[in-house]
């Protein structure tokens, strides 16, 4: 959520900021009108209402010959509320209204450009395997029987997927092989509910602007969601809460599964499991300071590397564009594996830097030698360590052989109990 003391002081700064995630300045221009008229409206009760109290102490000491009349001031200030406090509310309503749907602004290092096609390369890690004619992951997998999409659909619909066999355990052994990596890297593991509540989604940022990308719970005392991601219930464990600076930073990592209705995604990734309504992923999770943060989004983004580099699959990491940004980032990398069959690298991984934006949201602060009696907001981020059904497919992919085995990479040959090799379930 915006910070509108910030944006009252310095509206040319963050205006520049806010025109990268394509916000208008026409916006930025109403959200400052409706926040002076609010003031302005709060000043003008608050004085109302000292007068209310002042006119109310004093009536029962005054002269009699005063009292009708300081009876009938009274009366008109209460009129005067009654016309002015629903004012307000409009106001705020108004307000909130704007606010809540506009998005962080982008830090000064992100590039400029209105989509993806001008995103910005940073590296690349890893030479893509020269395999003649490479088979898909849906064709190599259904094969080698580790992959049902026909059952799937039967059961659920499009878009899920049944792994079997060495498919499953494959999986299994990625997320444990993930978690352990993170552990060791200093984030502690939790498992948080895969349901939360309307305040948790909006302390991320996902209500109210995108509520019909989330899959509802019916038929429930009060409204639940099923998560997105672990960075919402994950974050959201300490809403309302203020943090020990000498904690700071604090990291998580969580696997859990992950639901997306992919509204507004049909016709993409129509084949195969790149795609899903419902996969698993292995999701990191960093509070901080301001002063910390920077370096917080390197090491998260290393962190997310190191899973692609431990398991041999190319990648490149690109820094994304304003126009490319998710609503709450302030600045966001993405990790992107090569496939094989579709001759490109794909995204595996986003690594966000979302500054006091949902901290803000959930009222997350800290305090400590530098911050004094004061509170402060701390700095979130999260990101992917890693997607687990699109490390599957990358691995399908880049380990086919031609008699369509697959090679099990080395670090995850004891997660399976010494495989070396998927030939069928």
């Amino acid at each position: 959520m915006l910070d509108l003391k910030a944006l009252r002081e310095n509206t040319n700064d963050l205006k520049k900021a806010l025109a990268k995630k394509k916000v208008a300045s026409e916006t930025i221009d109403k959200i400052l009108e409706l926040d002076e008229q609010k003031r302005q409206l709060q000043t003008q009760l608050e004085t109302m209402q000292a007068e209310l109290n002042r006119l109310t102490k004093s009536i029962s000491t005054a002269a009699a010959p005063d009292r009708p009349q300081m009876v009938e001031e009274s009366k008109n200030i209460k009129e005067k509320f009654k016309f002015l406090e629903p004012t307000l509310g409009k106001l705020e309503n108004s307000l909130n209204e704007l606010v809540f749907t506009t998005p962080n602004a982008a830090h000064e290092s992100v590039p400029e450009g209105k989509d993806e096609t001008q995103n910005v390369e940073i590296s690349r890690w890893g030479e893509p395997a020269q395999i003649d004619q490479p088979e898909d992951h849906v064709d190599l997998a259904t094969k080698l029987g580790i992959l049902d999409l026909d059952r799937a659909a039967k059961i659920a619909g499009a878009r899920f997927s049944v792994l079997r066999g060495n498919g499953a355990k494959l999986e299994r052994a990625l997320a444990a092989f993930m978690l352990d990596t993170q552990t060791k890297a200093g984030y502690i593991e939790i498992i948080p509910p895969y349901l939360v509540n309307p305040e948790s989604m909006f302390a991320t940022g996902q209500l109210p602007k995108f509520e019909e990308d989330l899959f509802q719970v019916p038929f429930t005392e009060k409204k639940l969601y099923l998560i997105p991601t672990a960075e919402v219930p994950v974050t959201n464990l300490y809403r309302d809460e203020i943090l020990d600076e000498s904690k700071l930073p604090i990291r998580h990592c969580a696997l859990t599964p992950c639901f997306r209705s992919e509204a507004g995604s049909y016709g993409k990734d129509t084949r195969g499991i790149i795609r899903q309504h419902q996969f698993h992923k292995v999701e990191l999770v960093s509070f901080c300071t301001p002063e910390q943060a920077e370096a917080e989004l390197e090491k998260l983004t290393g962190d997310a590397e190191a899973i692609l580099q431990a398991l041999e699959l190319p990648y490149r990491k690109i820094v994304l564009c304003g126009g490319d940004m998710g609503f709450g980032s302030h600045k966001t990398y993405d990790l992107e594996v090569w496939i094989p069959s579709q001759k490109t690298y794909r995204e595996i991984s986003s690594c966000s830097w979302f500054s006091d934006f949902q901290a803000r949201r959930a009222a997350i602060r800290y305090k400590g030698e530098s911050t004094g009696d004061k509170a402060r907001l701390v700095h979130t981020l999260s990101g992917s360590g890693l997607a687990v059904g699109r490390t599957w497919v990358a691995i399908i992919e880049n380990y086919q052989q031609p008699d369509g085995t697959i090679l099990v990479p080395k670090v995850l040959q004891p997660y399976l109990g010494g495989l070396d090799k998927i030939t069928s379930v």
